[in-house]
């Protein structure tokens, strides 16, 4: 069992490098099969678990809050919860969409309701609310602070001049600083976040944890036509990678990750574990046997060789 766990920012948070995203809990994944996936995590050394209050709203006959709610049940089964680092977001959930005060206000109770806790320890502005005074936004998620239900603030898939506005408006009225940032990033998706994110990450020293790690499932290796995708969930997402230089990429993943007797996947994780400023890739497992190649990257350190192809390959793909 590893026990790795790097520093959140300036927080006190401290996590393992590899966040277990709770996205599939009560989507393609039942409540038992999420527990197994959520004891194996836990089981390797992880204790980072990211989910929001809408998740699952998409799937027919789900309300949202599915996710929280089979997490909930599994932190108080295990007792637990001292031990884990628990991030959600607000501002989708059908029931509580924006980010005006009153609603993050309530957002959160019914959060940390579901999650069965008095705390949530990283609470992320899911999407920008430009139909609401930022200034408003921020006091909110200050008063969640202060209250003691929220330990740190996080944001999610803000451009970098709103990234900045909230940092000055907090400093201005004396309120609590952001301390994560939870882009879209991956070997293909890297244009936003290299050109525009970074640098305000770095000035603030946010800790960076990327979603859609693998491109849903494209940097896993197990997209090699367009024939591997027909009728899958995912064919729409990775549809744009499924070409002569998508195929070239997997290739020199292939290769690097034969080199280093893993998988795909985990070189693909490997990547991102050594971008400035990113702390842990977010990444879910449907089923435990997904799992042990998700946890290898945290063990697998890649030379400048390795990531010097790894950037030129993905070069002709990058948006």
């Amino acid at each position: 069992m590893s026990t790795q766990r790097v520093k959140v920012g300036d927080s006190d948070l401290e996590v393992f490098p590899l966040v277990l995203g709770g996205n599939t809990f009560g989507w393609t994944s039942d409540e038992t099969a999420s527990r197994e996936v959520l004891d194996d995590y836990v089981a390797a050394g992880g204790n980072f678990i990211d989910t929001a209050d809408v998740y699952s709203a998409w799937v027919e006959g789900n309300a949202g809050g599915e996710s929280e709610t089979i997490l909930g049940r599994w932190l108080a089964v295990r007792g637990n919860r001292d031990k884990v680092v628990v991030a959600t977001k607000v501002s989708q959930h059908p029931q509580y969409s924006g980010l005006s005060a009153a609603n993050i206000a309530a957002a959160a109770d019914a959060s940390l309701l579901r999650l069965g806790t008095d705390y949530i320890d990283l609470y992320y502005a899911h999407f920008d609310d430009e139909s609401t005074p930022l200034e408003e936004t921020v006091e909110a998620f200050d008063k969640l602070v202060r209250s003691g239900k929220v330990r740190a603030i996080g944001l999610s898939n803000y451009t970098a001049a709103r990234i900045e506005k909230w940092f000055r408006i907090a400093r201005e009225g004396g309120y609590t600083l952001p301390v994560a940032l939870e882009p879209h990033y991956n070997l293909v998706v890297r244009i936003n976040y290299e050109t525009n994110l970074l640098p305000v990450a770095r000035r603030e020293n946010l800790a960076v944890f990327p979603y859609y790690s693998l491109a849903s499932g494209f940097l896993t290796g197990k997209y090699r036509s367009s024939a591997d995708a027909e009728g899958r969930a995912r064919q729409g997402d990775v549809a744009p990678y499924l070409n002569d230089k998508g195929y070239a990429l997997i290739d020199v993943l292939d290769a690097i990750a034969k080199a280093h007797r893993v998988s795909i996947a985990t070189v693909s994780l490997a990547w991102l574990l050594r971008r400035p400023q990113v702390v842990a890739p977010i990444s879910s497992a449907r089923t435990t046997e997904q799992l042990p190649a998700l946890i290898a990257a945290t063990r697998l350190s890649l030379g400048d060789e390795d990531m010097n192809a790894l950037d030129t390959a993905s070069a002709p793909l990058m948006r």
